[in-house]
């Protein structure tokens, strides 16, 4: 796997590439079927992506009224399989397009740009009520969510020996996310893999609700949704085993990659002929100028404005090609 959260100066030469909406999203066109409505552009993926493309859409929307954005959740993997079917403009994404995935482009002649838009990290998180768990490590969290684990590891005190004997309920990202790809990778050494006994949902303000009304849940989720539900749950430091101890996600530990191993860039894909119309064009271009601002807004890192201006460059130059 690359090391994304220790690399971020690759991060300024990756771009990304816009598409429209529509029955064949890629040759969308304004007013399309002889109708003379706004310009359409379609974005579905990831939930962790969701809040910097629907804040850029509202935003691109207030400014160029003639132009209609849509963006939905359907999970990374749900929106990558959408994307390449030519079904959606754009897919946003909380990891890299997988080898199955470039394949089923390719055999759908569906060519794209690739731009990271943020940092985001994986926060662990508990009940407010929870008095024990101040911290956990890489390995107690394999412990927890190893697919060996279904079914045998089912209280605290199977993690820690110091933490009570009561049952521990187990919440995460669901299984088309690409927070679920990422934090099993990760954590449990391969992607997709984990025990399955836990309450899973590609929608993360489910696993903010679940777990903020059970003192004995602990889950994961994206940190910008725990940083904007920080009043109704706990955060749990997460020690890697290398030394540094327990490190909690913050914009500086994220952008640095101290938070390790659960630091990440997100993403949004562009289809490349879709990248050929004016609203696409546009889009991108307001998305890519205003990153920097809007990121932060919405509690995600950003790449900070040299990377937004690099990847701008860039796609100007390979939606030309």
């Amino acid at each position: 796997m690359v090391s994304w959260y220790f690399r971020p100066a690759l991060l300024a030469i990756l771009v990304i590439t816009l598409a429209a909406c529509g029955p064949s999203a890629q040759d969308a066109r304004p007013g399309a079927g002889g109708g003379s409505g706004p310009a359409l552009i379609s974005i579905d993926g990831s939930s962790t992506v969701f809040p910097i493309s629907e804040a850029m859409a509202e935003e691109f929307q207030k400014a160029d009224q003639n132009t209609r954005v849509t963006v939905g959740i359907s999970g990374t993997g749900g929106g990558f399989q959408k994307f390449c079917r030519g079904e959606i403009d754009i897919a946003d994404a909380s990891r890299p397009i997988s080898a199955t995935e470039v394949a089923a482009c390719g055999k759908s002649g569906i060519g794209y740009i690739e731009l990271p838009v943020a940092y985001d990290g994986i926060a662990i998180a508990v009940n407010p009520k929870n008095t024990w768990a101040n911290n956990i490590t890489v390995a107690e969290l394999k412990t927890l969510f190893s697919p060996d684990a279904q079914g045998k590891v089912t209280r605290w005190n199977q993690v820690r020996k110091d933490w009570p004997n009561r049952e521990i309920h187990l919440y995460g990202a669901g299984v088309d996310s690409g927070t679920y790809d990422y934090f099993t990778e990760v954590i449990t050494g391969k992607a997709k893999s984990s025990r399955g006994d836990f309450t899973s949902s590609e929608d993360d303000n489910v696993l903010v609700q679940g777990i903020s009304n059970d003192e004995l849940a602990l889950g994961f989720l994206p940190f910008a949704y725990f940083e904007e539900n920080a009043a109704k749950l706990k955060l749990v430091p997460v020690d890697d085993g290398k030394g540094a101890g327990p490190v909690s996600p913050t914009p500086d530990t994220i952008e640095k990659g101290t938070y390790a191993p659960l630091s990440r860039p997100v993403f949004i894909y562009v289809g490349k002929k879709a990248a050929e119309r004016d609203e696409v064009q546009r889009f991108v271009d307001f998305f890519l100028k205003n990153a920097d601002t809007l990121v932060r807004e919405v509690n995600y890192v950003s790449l900070g404005a040299a990377s937004y201006t690099a990847s701008a460059d860039k796609f100007a130059k390979e939606r030309a090609q």
